[in-house]
């Protein structure tokens, strides 16, 4: 732990809520701590963070203009803190009193002075590794919620926890998922009113998505909204899901070997207090495949599938449905709809609008009135070819050569999975009238898996070949199609529906954002860069090297009047754990350092020097294996294995990679791991109850072939 010079304790600045209580507040919080008037008033607060996107609109603009475009330039390092966990780092800080909190990977959660770096406490929740099997996107957390004295966090098994903020004791603890099934928690939660609401994950493994409110002072659930029906709705279910029911295959959704169907809220939420209502974003189907999750009577695809892909407006206090609006009718590309939500106010077509805004995965900026859920405006932000466009209701207009699960053919679309946009938190800056989108490029090609059958004892349940686009033993056209993979930084302007400018860079994946009112748009990227642009017309105006690749969203602070900058960083998610280590960013390598960095101007710490990454060369055993087994064990690798450990067995920096595995050589050793589950406790559980003994020995088969495939070109071209 480096640290900087101490400073004095933080002085609470500014209004937070009511006039007539927050004039009086000095120093620490007053009496239970954070309230409800204080949450809502978070706007007016420019010395603290008490909430994810740093006010319940989510818009994660800081008026603080102490670091501007004149003097980013001196930004420096002020302080440092190693993380304990060598995994995707996502979560956004909060901060209170001159107190810094986080969570990292694997849940855990710690506090620091936020001016010097002193740990203060650390909490562990003690996860099982085993755990890590359910999560699709590694093993991260985006965050906390605070409220009183309290901060509430989800963890990666499903528990929603209440630690006191002073000391990181343990209050209560709630298990808010099933834990015999795939759910993941890894959003943070959100308080109003003294309810925790969260949602949960695992719509690829086959749950059935909610979300639920949970009472801050007990722990005990308060109401629970399911996202999709059950196929048993009746008189006695809500009329939503009723409504829901009608959309669906509900024979599908009964059957004995039947998945829950998905939907789960996994991420974005917004709240308006002026008309009390919470906005949360649904996520995909389960299985991806809309012809096996609801076949019509020919077996393709058929419904809308409400509420997958949409966005849905409840009252917090009971959780009673008011409007919804889906962005992918019929969804069957992973197209969800949990992508940042943002409210704002803003003239459009000479009228004042109370306007929510997104950039989901499926490529569209949508622009709806956030009290009705009128369809105002969406364009798209990147190019994509699923749709021709929408109609005068915001329903998509479907490129029929695209809806594979109506063709049963193969197709390349365009966003693929990762989506246009994914969880990374997007920003508004008031003042330039522009969202700020962390978007990126990238198309798939979805090819039907034939015969499919749901398994919710482990792997993907999406009913595709994830094998399809597995790339070549060719390092030049590797190298070609990660080339074609862009990352970008958009300044959207939401009211002409078009970019206002645009930063490309050489690697997707790029980090969450924070404006601030400097002037200042600041965003890490996987090019192990922290960066700072001109809000206004994109100009890079200071960077830093922050020697591990960024994905988490940035947040600002003062501390005794000095402003901060701070960064969780530490490479990881979705694309990290997947993408080719060499290719991710078209330069090298993108190794995992998990810190928190925190910046004021004149800061003077450095970090130590960067150690060398270098991969183990490749010298797998020769391949027997007959082309029977190779292709079988390719099939089988595809669904359950290359979701952790890559397509076509080429790993990434953060998870082994098997084609160096030290037990490839070795069946014995090869089948301890997978079929007994020897290393459960570092996240990998054995397959004995999805895979046969001939199908583990298929897919080291399969490894041996694709390792010596690769070590003939390695190195080449």
């Amino acid at each position: 732990m480096n640290k900087a010079i101490w400073a004095a304790p933080l002085l609470v600045l500014g209004a937070l809520g009511a006039a007539a209580c927050n004039e009086a507040m000095q120093g620490e919080f007053l009496g239970d701590g954070v309230t409800q008037a204080m949450l809502e008033g978070a706007g007016e607060d420019h010395a603290n963070w008490i909430t994810h996107g740093r006010t319940y609109d989510e818009q994660r603009f800081s008026p603080l203009d102490q670091v501007n475009t004149q003097n980013v330039g001196d930004l420096g390092l002020a302080w440092f803190a190693d993380m304990d966990t060598a995994r995707g780092q996502e979560a956004t800080p909060l901060v209170m009193d001159g107190k810094l909190y986080l969570t990292t990977a694997w849940s855990k959660v710690k506090a620091f002075d936020a001016a010097t770096g002193e740990p203060l406490w650390d909490y562990d929740p003690e996860v099982p590794g085993e755990t890590g099997v359910k999560a699709c996107c590694d093993v991260v957390n985006r965050g906390l919620a605070a409220w009183g004295e309290s901060l509430f966090l989800g963890t990666l098994d499903g528990r929603l926890v209440s630690l006191d903020r002073n000391s990181g004791a343990v209050q209560w603890e709630a298990q808010t998922t099933d834990p015999e099934q795939a759910y993941t928690v890894t959003g943070a939660p959100r308080v109003i009113d003294g309810k925790v609401i969260i949602g949960n994950g695992g719509a690829e493994f086959g749950v059935r998505g909610y979300i639920a409110a949970y009472d801050a002072a007990n722990g005990e659930e308060l109401w629970r909204f399911y996202t999709v029906p059950d196929g048993n709705e009746g008189g006695e279910s809500p009329q939503y899901l009723q409504d829901a029911a009608e959309t669906w295959n509900t024979e599908v959704l009964r059957s004995s070997d039947a998945i829950g169907g998905g939907g789960t809220v996994w991420d974005s939420m917004a709240y308006d207090p002026e008309l009390n209502l919470l906005y949360f974003g649904v996520g995909n189907g389960a299985p991806w495949n809309r012809a096996y999750r609801s076949p019509g009577e020919d077996g393709t695809g058929e419904g809308d599938n409400l509420y997958l892909s949409s966005i849905v407006a409840i009252r917090p206090d009971t959780g009673e449905y008011v409007w919804h609006y889906q962005t992918t009718p019929g969804e069957t590309w992973d197209y969800t709809a949990t992508q940042h939500i943002i409210l704002a106010d803003m003239e459009i077509g000479g009228e004042e609008r109370a306007v929510l805004m997104q950039a989901p995965k499926n490529g569209f900026f949508y622009v709806l009135d956030r009290e009705t859920g009128e369809f105002i405006s969406a364009e798209d932000y990147i190019p994509q070819n699923w749709a021709t466009g929408m109609d005068e209701n915001g329903r998509p207009i479907f490129n029929p050569e695209t809806r594979i699960d109506e063709t049963g053919e193969p197709a390349l679309v365009m966003p693929g999975p990762l989506g246009g946009h994914n969880w990374h938190p997007m920003a508004f800056h008031p003042g330039e009238g522009l969202v700020y989108i962390p978007a990126f490029e990238a198309a798939m090609v979805y090819e039907p898996e034939a015969d499919w059958k749901p398994d919710t004892a482990r792997g993907f349940n999406v009913g595709f070949n994830l094998g399809a686009g597995d790339l070549p033993a060719d390092m030049g056209f590797r190298r070609e199609v990660y080339g074609t993979v862009k990352g970008k930084l958009m300044a959207w302007d939401p009211v002409a529906q078009e970019a206002r400018w645009t930063v490309e860079f050489a690697g997707p994946w790029n980090g969450g954002l924070l404006t601030t009112g400097g002037g200042l748009v600041f965003q890490g990227n996987s090019g192990s860069e922290f960066a700072a642009y001109n809000a206004a017309d994109g100009e890079k105006l200071w960077s830093f090297a922050a020697q591990t690749g960024i994905v988490a969203p940035p947040i600002t602070y003062t501390v005794n009047g000095e402003q901060y900058v701070a960064v969780l960083a530490g490479w990881g998610g979705a694309y990290a754990i997947t993408a080719d280590g060499a290719l991710v960013d078209h330069q090298g390598p993108v190794r995992n350092v998990s810190r928190l960095l925190v910046f004021k101007l004149g800061g003077g710490e450095e970090l130590p020097a960067e150690r060398e990454l270098t991969a183990i060369p490749l010298d797998p055993p020769p391949s027997r294996a007959s082309a029977d087994t190779i292709a079988l064990g390719g099939t089988k690798y595809a669904r359950y294995c290359a979701v952790c450990h890559g397509p076509g067995a080429v790993g990434s920096t953060v998870l082994p990679d098997l084609r160096r595995s030290g037990t490839l050589g070795n069946a014995g050793a090869w089948s301890a791991v997978v079929n007994d589950g020897i290393l459960k406790d570092n996240g990998m559980v054995n397959f004995a109850d999805s895979l046969s003994r001939e199908e583990i020995e298929a897919v080291r088969g399969y490894v041996i072939h694709r390792a010596n495939e690769d070590k003939a070109i390695e190195g080449g071209e």
